[in-house]
């Protein structure tokens, strides 16, 4: 299991990455924040390899952010 800080984030990226680490195959991905104002948010990956999991998630929300940039600049 691998639960990880994540500062000056908010849902947006959190959620981005618990997404993408279940088609990593992560076993359990999920997300918390305990208060909006006083904590940080946190995200729990379960997986046999949880640092594996988050960094292909990470791969997957970069290349989805270039594929969106890429057809955001053709659209112009």
């Amino acid at each position: 299991m691998l639960k990880i800080e994540v500062k000056g984030e908010s849902h947006t990226l959190l959620n981005l990455l618990r997404r993408n680490s279940w088609d990593a195959k992560a076993d359990q991905a999920s997300y918390m924040i305990e208060h909006p104002m006083l904590s940080y948010p946190k995200i729990i990956i379960k997986a046999s390899n949880p640092k594996g999991v988050l960094s292909k998630a990470t791969d997957m929300v970069i290349k989805q952010t270039q594929d969106f940039s890429n057809a955001f600049k053709r659209a112009r």
